[in-house]
């Protein structure tokens, strides 16, 4: 049913009719934008389809060449480009961060962008949209992933009598790690790395009450204890061998465990639980995948729906 409208390019998914994509990954001249991540969010495109908060970390990051035009929607607010009818609609992962709805011959399409169903105070909650398709995300699309309670998670760090530095991607996760610890870890005096911080200032600016933080300081650091400072990957990298410090990463990843003294499996993504649910509530028919491995779910969906992994 969908390849009548969308096909994958090495751009991106693209509709031919209308000529635009959904998270190109080279600059185009329509582009719809699930989230203001880097490997969906490129600079440079003409028409850019966001939210506003998507607008505003494009515009930090890119500057000037973030993109020509900036065409802001709502979540809920239908638009179009051509005859397709666009809709946004909250996907938990970012704040920001969007499904998008499109609607073209009254067939309707979902792609989710990254997603998650887990509550979490730094993002717009995942809304449930019915759809006759759906392009979902399969980053964590298998029966051994379960993603545990992310309030469960960060109180390991009460275990951690010291210091520690706290690896974490600078948009998204590090703002939600940084109020989780103000939430249940508040013995805690968080400490924030140079290139987060305007981040951070700018979910301050868009009303996300993030609690107290601090740009890192060497004197803090040395002569007190009980700091988190939290860090990007390619800083937390450089600490790696270091014995004063305690070292943790949030993440889903396994392999991003190594060389910490506390696992935290905190994701921004769906577990296999949450791709299930998702499928159940929009009652598609038929169920493309993206972004990691569909042959697991493709497998257990094989007498129930059509599926079609698009990153073969």
């Amino acid at each position: 049913m969908i390849e009548e409208y969308f096909k994958l390019t090495e751009i991106g998914l693209y509709c031919q009719r209308y000529n635009f994509y959904l998270d190109p990954q080279k600059p185009v001249q329509n582009a719809v934008v699930s989230h203001a991540h880097a490997d969906h969010a490129v600079a440079g495109s003409e028409n850019v389809y966001c939210t506003d908060f998507t607008r505003a970390v494009m515009e930090l990051r890119y500057k000037k060449n973030a993109g020509k035009f900036f065409h802001v929607k709502t979540y809920g607010q239908t638009f179009v480009i051509g005859e397709a009818r666009i809709t946004f609609y909250g996907a938990g992962h970012i704040l920001g961060s969007a499904q998008v709805l499109i609607e073209i011959d009254g067939v309707k399409m979902l792609y989710t962008g990254d997603f998650k169903l887990d509550p979490d105070a730094t993002a717009e909650p995942f809304e449930f949209v019915k759809a006759d398709v759906l392009i979902t995300e399969t980053t964590f699309a298998s029966k051994e992933t379960e993603h545990p309670d992310a309030a469960m998670e960060i109180q390991k760090l009460q275990r951690l009598k010291g210091n520690v530095i706290f690896g974490a991607y600078a948009l998204g996760k590090a703002q939600r790690i940084t109020q989780l610890i103000n939430k249940y870890c508040p013995e805690f005096n968080v400490l924030i790395h140079y290139s987060i911080a305007p981040i951070h200032r700018l979910y301050e600016q868009f009303g996300v009450e993030l609690g107290k933080w601090q740009l890192y300081d060497r004197k803090t650091m040395k002569h007190s204890s009980n700091n988190v400072y939290v860090v990007p990957p390619l800083t937390f990298s450089s600490y790696k061998h270091s014995r004063d410090v305690f070292k943790v990463f949030a993440s889903g990843w396994e392999n991003l465990q190594q060389y910490c003294d506390e696992k935290l499996f905190i994701s921004d993504h769906a577990d296999w639980s949450q791709i299930l649910r998702l499928i159940e509530q929009t009652e598609a028919a038929e169920i493309w995948t993206l972004h990691g491995d569909g042959n697991e779910l493709k497998a257990h969906l094989q007498h129930t729906h059509k599926v079609k992994i698009l990153n073969d």
